[in-house]
């Protein structure tokens, strides 16, 4: 059995489409450059990187509890703590032998009960992200600048907790990623020692709040005048934001991916000069993406269920860069655990997980995993069953369901349900009632019966 290390990257969040390696520098959206990511694409290059990885339910914890435990979360859990019943990989890895630290600052995870840090030998918890109780003063910058006038007081109010945590950022070292690889490196550096490591490095950015440091706004415009909207609201876009706003959010968000970016630079060349580069395997990956109003909204939601939300980058560096390729094979989130357990030699402990290894993709020795996946929200009623070249969303009753050629179509803009029926069936049928919140599999057009009910036949 070879002995190695395991560091998982992850990421909150991130797009898939705004990781250069991606997207090859093709512009997302008209007006604003393509977001540059040099140290993950130079990363990339040394991996195993798949284009087609998926979370099964969402969002942040329930995404979390999957890879941890390498369990479905889809069809029977919702946003929940950890239980005594759940069996984590720090339990497992722990009990094989391996000193365990989770480094984060997702404040989800802090929040009383949760306990995901359960059986980590470390923890070290990085405060005041996004609405996290840190501070209870005032801020001293005026929300106003912050907010347009369409923000209601709710949404004034979660601006203004973020402001008053972060009101004393004033060198980029203050700035979330920032602190949360300082203390990644620091544990890595003092744990060498040890003949197996496990980190779990958790960063919550480039989740919004988007407020880049100054020197890595520069996706934004510099003529624009108006509000610093560092944080979108939900429901349509333009009915809070002009299309001024949308591009600054927009550009806001890029400047906050290519900060990760940046940070993560520093811990590359720390793990390449700790010997970790030959000696571990080393996953980076995002827990879901975010959506930018591509479809018309801000913030992830139950409807949302496109690419934009659903595509992530998913990557795993083996040691010594070995294997190094990209693959369209399709996976899911559960299938990572019970992968990373067959790579250490613990493959024993993987026979109850739901998740399926695909360590032969990671050899070489196939491209191929899952015919297809589906995701969504626990406790939403739409979901999206997708293959390499077609993505069907079914929709709550009384709305039309949507299809989209992946390869052809890749922003899905063109619901072609009407044309290729076929198509949705066959997605329906892969996966039964047991995965939805509703008792069908009946696929719905955009006209079909709606159009038949328009007139005299019903």
């Amino acid at each position: 059995m070879r002995k190695m290390n395991l560091i998982i990257i992850m990421l909150d969040s991130l797009r898939q489409d705004h990781v250069s390696f991606y997207n090859r520098g093709k512009p997302i959206f008209e007006g604003i450059e393509a977001c540059r990511t040099p140290n993950i694409d130079a990363f990339a290059n040394e991996c195993v990187v798949f284009e087609n990885a998926y979370p099964s339910g969402l969002p942040t914890i329930p995404v979390r509890c999957e890879l941890m435990t390498g369990q479905d979360t889809l069809p029977f859990r919702p946003w929940e703590p950890l239980s005594p019943r759940d069996v984590t990989i720090a339990d497992i890895l722990r009990k094989e032998g391996y000193v365990c630290c989770l480094i984060s600052d997702t404040y989800h995870y802090m929040a009383p009960g949760m306990n995901f840090h359960r059986s980590y030998h470390a923890y070290r918890w990085i405060r005041g992200q996004e609405y996290d109780p840190y501070a209870s003063h005032p801020p001293r910058r005026n929300v106003d600048d912050y907010v347009n006038g369409n923000y209601p007081e709710v949404w004034r109010n979660r601006v203004r907790q973020f402001l008053a945590n972060t009101d004393d950022f004033n060198d980029e070292q203050d700035w979330f990623p920032a602190k949360v690889v300082r203390e990644s490196i620091e544990w890595l550096r003092k744990n060498r020692i040890h003949k197996k490591v496990f980190l779990w490095m958790d960063s919550f950015d480039p989740h919004e709040p988007w407020d880049p440091p100054k020197r890595f706004d520069v996706y934004t415009d510099k003529g624009y005048r108006g509000k610093r909207l560092i944080l979108p609201m939900g429901g349509k876009a333009r009915d809070w934001a002009n299309d001024e706003e949308i591009r600054h959010i927009r550009g806001l968000y890029a400047g906050e991916v290519s900060f990760v970016d940046h940070c993560l630079g520093f811990l590359f060349k720390e793990l390449k000069a700790l010997g970790y580069y030959e000696d571990s395997i080393i996953v980076l990956l995002a827990d879901h993406g975010h959506p930018l109003a591509d479809h018309g909204k801000f913030l992830k939601g139950t409807d949302r269920l496109y690419n934009e939300l659903l595509k992530v980058p998913f990557m795993i560096r083996l040691p010594g860069g070995e294997g190094a390729r990209r693959t369209k094979a399709l996976i899911q989130f559960p299938d990572l655990l019970p992968t990373i357990l067959e790579a250490l030699g613990f493959r024993g402990n993987i026979g109850s997980m739901h998740g399926k290894s695909f360590l032969s993709i990671l050899e070489g020795e196939a491209d191929y995993h899952r015919k297809a996946i589906i995701t969504g929200y626990h406790e939403g009623i739409d979901r999206c069953i997708r293959d390499e070249e077609w993505s069907y969303i079914q929709r709550p009753e009384g709305e039309p369901d949507e299809l989209y050629n992946l390869l052809q179509d890749p922003k899905e803009r063109v619901n072609v349900i009407d044309a290729y029926p076929e198509e949705a069936r066959r997605l329906s049928s892969l996966f039964g009632r047991y995965y939805r919140r509703i008792d069908t599999k009946v696929v719905k057009g955009v006209q079909g019966k709606y159009e038949v009910a328009s007139g005299t036949l019903e």
